[in-house]
């Protein structure tokens, strides 16, 4: 069968999944502190690594085109299907525009006047972190891919109807993948330091970009491979060979690898150096969060390296769909330990700058940094006098989970230390959501490409 069929069930039970995410963020806000803390950060780490899967797939597409690869037709509908998700993510990432221009959260130190104006670091960077480039940016560069997604996918469903020998829309996407790869690198970098890199701003990494974009990257095959597993299941995509899992698989194992060298370098680079304004990024993960910290290496590194390393585990569905679930969770993961750390220490901060703001039942609940941390944090702010601690703020039944000699305490807080249920059921709803859209587009062209150049040579793949 070459034509998806959207059944009613299905959209059934995606609904009543989207429904609990919408549940469970409300029964986030119910609990949380006075500036919804926990609450927004969720929002905006669900809405970013989903915005994120779709942007990295119309990437790849663009990249595979540009260098005439020609395996992967027979699964290109589904990563068209992915990128058009920009669409709605654009709407979902102008919310979070809104909130954060109109003050209605605190999820960025940087958004602060009265922090501003206090703190000489975020003076330096404020020519680029404000709230205009903030929401320009996220218009004009969400919007841009949305664009090329939308024109590519326009052309690759007018080639299944043209059939002609010239190869016309080919030509035409051929143009506009060498376009977009350039605009991509470099709004995809600058993207993700407004977004994701300055919930921590005092910090910065030359890495940063590189090393979210690639856990992006690793999510997408995983959700990629389970989403073809699936349709598979049901009778659909034929002629998608244990060959193509088998490259798939070969994809999530090397990246998996790469991630884990961008994560090292990142780290050893940094620990070299040892500037305090780059060391307290990793103090902090490493004393107050270290659960958080080395459970992603184990998720994200360990698990698939020893799971995919055998060659015959690429080609066993079972085994396959099981790393790939792992992997999914452990990069939805991996964007939890990067906002949530920040978060919790910016909402602190701001909440001891406005205390008539805040909470007295919900501000007891406090993560206070390391004393290293605080050390590196003083270093950074060249003698800037006060208390800089990390907090985390939600229910106010912390617990006393980490305390060692010379590192000062931190407190456990559901949902700002590690992820909760409530942050399951928000994940789930979010990625409803995206499945939704996804099978909805897959059901309104053809499963494989038609007419085009190379699909012949994909449909005798082998490796």
């Amino acid at each position: 069968m070459n034509q998806f069929t959207f059944e009613a069930k299905h959209k059934t039970v995606l609904g009543a999944f989207m429904a609990l995410g919408a549940i469970c963020l409300a029964l986030t806000a119910l609990g949380d502190d006075s500036f919804l803390t926990r609450t927004w950060s969720n929002y905006l780490h669900n809405t970013v690594f989903f915005l994120g899967i779709g942007f990295v797939s119309i990437f790849v597409l663009t990249a595979f085109t540009t260098a005439y690869a020609g395996w992967h037709l027979m699964i290109q509908r589904v990563w068209e299907a992915f990128s058009v998700f920009l669409v709605p993510a654009l709407v979902l990432m102008l919310i979070m525009v809104v909130a954060v221009v109109f003050d209605i959260n605190h999820i960025y130190h940087w958004a602060d006047d009265a922090s501003v104006a206090a703190d000489p670091i975020l003076q330096g960077k404020s020519p680029f972190l404000n709230n205009t480039w903030y929401s320009l940016g996220t218009l004009l560069v969400v919007g841009t891919w949305a664009y090329f997604a939308y024109r590519y996918r326009t052309l690759s469903k007018e080639e299944d109807e043209v059939g002609t020998e010239e190869y016309l829309q080919y030509k035409k996407i051929k143009k506009i993948s060498a376009i977009f790869l350039p605009i991509a690198g470099f709004t995809s970098a600058a993207m993700i330091w407004q977004w994701v890199m300055s919930v921590d701003a005092h910090w910065y990494s030359t890495l940063y970009a590189w090393y979210a974009t690639v856990s992006l990257f690793v999510a997408a095959m995983a959700l990629t491979i389970m989403l073809l597993i699936w349709l598979k299941s049901r009778g659909y995509y034929e002629n998608v060979t244990n060959e193509h899992f088998h490259d798939l698989g070969k994809y999530l194992f090397a990246f998996s690898v790469f991630w884990t060298y961008m994560w090292f370098s990142q780290y050893m680079l940094i620990w070299y150096a040892n500037n305090g304004e780059e060391t307290t990024y990793f103090l902090t993960r490493m004393h107050e969060y270290p659960v958080l910290y080395w459970g992603n290496l184990v998720l994200n590194f360990v698990l698939p390296f020893l799971i995919l390393m055998r060659n015959d585990t690429k080609r066993k569905f079972g085994t396959l769909f099981f790393v790939s679930f792992i992997v999914f969770f452990g990069h939805w993961y991996d964007y939890f330990q990067m906002i949530k750390p920040g978060v919790a220490h910016t909402a602190h901060e701001i909440h001891e700058m406005h205390p008539s703001g805040g909470d007295d039942h919900h501000d007891a609940t406090t993560l206070s940094m390391s004393d290293d941390h605080a050390a590196a944090a003083g270093h950074e702010a060249e003698h800037a006098e006060g208390d800089h601690s990390a907090a985390g703020h939600g229910d106010g039944h912390a617990v006393e989970a980490y305390g060692d000699e010379g590192h000062g305490h931190s407190s456990f807080q559901m949902g700002m230390t590690f992820p909760g249920l409530l942050e399951i059921g928000t994940m789930l709803g979010f990625l409803a959501f995206f499945l939704f859209i996804v099978l909805n587009r897959l059901s309104k062209a053809k499963l494989v490409p038609e007419n085009h150049p190379f699909v012949h040579e994909s449909e005798h793949h082998h490796t």
